[in-house]
């Protein structure tokens, strides 16, 4: 099976986190921490930043790492680095995605999570 290597951006403020719902593609309408595939030749953090701009139009800071989701869809294996992010400049315009919403704790369960996504959900609820 093709493992694919993407990062996600968990973009906090305050006690929220930011979220974005898939405007394509095969999952169209699940909801997803932004980001994008690794290119080669570069770290993880670097490739977020690059997503980050291009989908959002936001420029931001990368801080730790949360963890790296390991999930089997049908077609192909996901390898997901999800690290905490910082807006640094910018207004998080939507270029990609259907939606997007700022969730704390409370409603952070009010939508659809992808997959591989949910598998974050509990450990980000601890700290926020």
């Amino acid at each position: 099976m093709k493992t694919v290597r993407v990062v996600a951006a968990v973009i906090k403020s305050g006690n929220k986190i930011f979220a974005t719902q898939r405007g394509y593609g095969e999952f169209k309408g699940g909801w997803e921490f932004p980001g994008g595939k690794i290119e080669p030749g570069e770290t993880p953090q670097e490739a977020l930043k690059r997503e980050i701009i291009e989908e959002l139009d936001t420029e931001i800071l990368v801080g730790d790492l949360i963890d790296t989701i390991e999930y089997d869809y049908p077609t192909f294996h996901l390898s997901m680095d999800c690290f905490w992010c910082e807006i640094v400049k910018g207004d998080l315009v939507l270029k990609e995605h259907e939606a997007s919403r700022w969730m704390d704790a409370e409603s952070i369960d009010d939508v659809e999570w992808l997959p591989a996504d949910i598998t974050l959900i509990e450990k980000i609820k601890k700290v926020m």
